[in-house]
């Protein structure tokens, strides 16, 4: 069995240097050729799909995904451009410290998948293309796990294998002792050298940024002409009425298009705003009224309701701050020549309860149309306002309307907090304390918190599998029972046996360095977790053979463990930047090389000073 596990590892790791199929296609034919070859059955080339570590990380993109959509990805990504200003360099300490900090308390994975979308953003507002900072996002988290006990699970399985074999187990911060220093190591690597050896990859995954595209809207639909708001004072004969009672559409030609209150009251059922007033939305003191209309008409309505008129702030900020939130948006649509609405009169202003719409402006011919009153022709182009999920339910309106743009990334870009924001947070705070304290396993801890995220529409249940990088998933999932084979076969132990029999003899450092190579060779082609499972029983037996203390050379596998700096295979989080870098296999050896290179020197230096033979 040696031979053809060796013939399909080889295969496998070809494939993925050559790059002309798919990574998870290429991981799926690797686990198909260990079963037809007879060294896995049926279960055991399958155990990968069923593994709680696919399961965890699946999850774990549904609470990143929750995130992003109530606002924290895109206020994070606003903070790191605000601290990392216009430099590159910058922005490469912020991702690769806070990846490294936060991966001490989440996992690998989880950190990732929290900061993919907000690095992303903020490498193209920067100018910049996001291969030059994902990479350090995903190798910083690597090295932030051995901050932790929980940090990775590594960490977990080298102390647990000392403690069964009778020795002294490592507290929760111990591994922070190595694992501080070489993350700020890795920090100034990318801050000096390995931005010079980041690719420029071009990719297509350029987000939506908002202000560009409201700038974009004011100047092609001219918004910012007739909208005004206007105050309610004590004196106006519009309090305590509904707006049925005025017929301000009919005889004022002016249109309601949002109503903020001064005194909100939930437990009364008076809410902040009233997003789209119906005839029977009653008016009280102090709302103040978003409206649109023509100049003449706004100063009739002002005198004859006695209503104060508010300033405007500039039209970017009007829009962004008064139309767009995390509930409702704005998109642009185009009207296609086979339309019902071809040919039908329509206002500005209006709002549609057919499709949960609101006409907020219209263009002809890339010029506005100022008129009120709109006959619809083909090629019409209109801005509309409504709850993000109408918006999206538009989509299957294609025979009549075409949506412009991206509403979804859009929506993604809002970073103003609400409660649901703070669901989605508290979440992952449940997570993090669901893990630390061990109360659960992983799986089922993240599980919990993406069933969260999901119950409380942080992301809607239809959303949550497209929000899963089934790339990434797939492709962990088949190339988990490759660790199961090189253990089954007995390749791995007879390899590891000889290198470490061999080093032992001679120094103990020798030892630690044969252990680091070792250990870090594995982890670039299987789970981080099988390698550290498969070496740490071998560790300990020769550490006692050798009547050396076994915790030096558990401390180098758990660190080279987490060195898979050279594949995109070798750690889930090396797979998760993969595609959104647009990065191909030599990009990591080319990155990764020289930093594993520091790790092993500076572990040979430390390890021996903190941990004494």
């Amino acid at each position: 069995m040696i031979l053809p596990m060796l013939t399909i590892l080889l295969i496998t790791i070809i494939l993925f240097v050559w790059g002309k199929f798919p990574p998870d296609v290429v991981a799926l034919i690797s686990m198909l050729s260990l079963f037809l070859f007879g060294i896995l059955n049926l279960s055991e080339t399958l155990s990968g799909f069923s593994n709680p570590t696919v399961i965890m990380i699946a999850s774990l993109f549904i609470i990143g995904e929750g995130l992003s959509k109530t606002g924290w990805t895109a206020l994070a990504g606003k903070k790191f451009m605000e601290l990392a200003g216009k430099s590159t360099s910058r922005l490469l300490v912020i991702v690769t410290l806070g990846s490294g900090v936060l991966s001490g308390f989440v996992s690998n994975t989880g950190t990732v998948a929290t900061l993919l979308p907000v690095t992303i953003s903020s490498a193209w507002k920067m100018g910049t293309l996001p291969s030059q900072v994902l990479m350090p996002v995903a190798f910083g988290s690597n090295t932030g796990g051995l901050l932790t006990l929980t940090g990775t699970p590594p960490n977990i399985i080298v102390s647990n294998a000392l403690s069964e074999s009778g020795y002294e187990s490592f507290s929760f911060f111990e591994f922070a002792l190595i694992g501080l220093p070489l993350l700020l190591i890795t920090i100034l690597y990318f801050r000096y050298i390995g931005y010079k050896l980041l690719p420029k990859n071009k990719t297509n995954n350029k987000p939506v940024d908002i202000e560009s595209t409201l700038h974009k809207w004011i100047e092609a639909y001219k918004v910012h002409n007739d909208y005004y708001r206007l105050r309610v004072r004590s004196i106006s004969p519009l309090l305590n009425t509904t707006l049925s009672a005025w017929e301000l559409e009919q005889k004022y030609n002016v249109s309601i298009i949002r109503i903020k209150r001064r005194n909100p009251n939930t437990l009364k059922g008076i809410p902040q705003f009233i997003e789209f007033p119906t005839p029977n939305t009653e008016i009280l003191y102090h709302d103040i009224l978003t409206v649109r209309g023509e100049t003449e008409a706004i100063n009739i309505l002002m005198v004859h309701f006695r209503l104060g008129l508010l300033p405007l702030e500039p039209a970017p900020d009007e829009m962004r701050n008064n139309l767009i939130n995390q509930e409702v948006g704005m998109t642009e649509v185009l009207v296609t020549p086979k339309s019902f609405l071809v040919g039908r009169n329509v206002k500005i202003g209006n709002y549609f309860k057919r499709f949960g719409i609101q006409l907020m402006a219209a263009s002809r011919n890339n010029k506005p149309l100022l008129d009120r009153n709109i006959r619809v022709k083909a090629g019409d182009g209109f801005l509309i306002r409504g709850s993000w999920e109408n918006i999206d339910l538009l989509k299957s309106q294609h025979e009549n309307l075409v949506i412009c743009g991206s509403p979804e990334g859009l929506a993604k870009d809002v970073d103003d907090l609400t409660t649901k924001s703070y669901i989605a947070l508290g979440a992952l705070l449940l997570l993090i304390v669901l893990l630390v304290f061990k109360i659960v396993p992983g799986a089922i801890a993240s599980l919990i918190s993406a069933g969260i995220v999901l119950l409380s529409g942080c992301v809607p249940i239809a959303k949550a599998y497209k929000s899963i990088s089934w790339t990434s998933v797939i492709m962990i999932a088949a190339m988990i029972p490759m660790g199961l084979a090189l253990q089954k076969t007995g390749l791995a132990e007879i390899v590891a046996n000889g290198l470490v029999n061999g080093l032992g003899s001679i120094h103990p450092i020798l030892l630690l360095a044969g252990i680091f190579l070792l250990t870090t060779a594995f982890s670039q082609v299987i789970n981080n977790s099988a390698t550290a499972v498969l070496m740490a029983p071998i560790v300990i037996l020769a550490a006692s053979q050798l009547q050396l203390s076994p915790k030096p050379f558990m401390i180098i596998v758990a660190v080279s463990a987490s060195t898979a700096f050279l594949t995109p295979v070798g750690t889930t989080t090396n797979a998760m930047v993969m595609s959104a870098g647009g990065y191909k296999f030599k990009d990591y050896l080319k990155v990764g090389a020289p930093l594993l290179l520091i790790f092993l020197i500076v572990s040979l230096l430390l390890v021996p000073i903190i941990w004494p033979f």
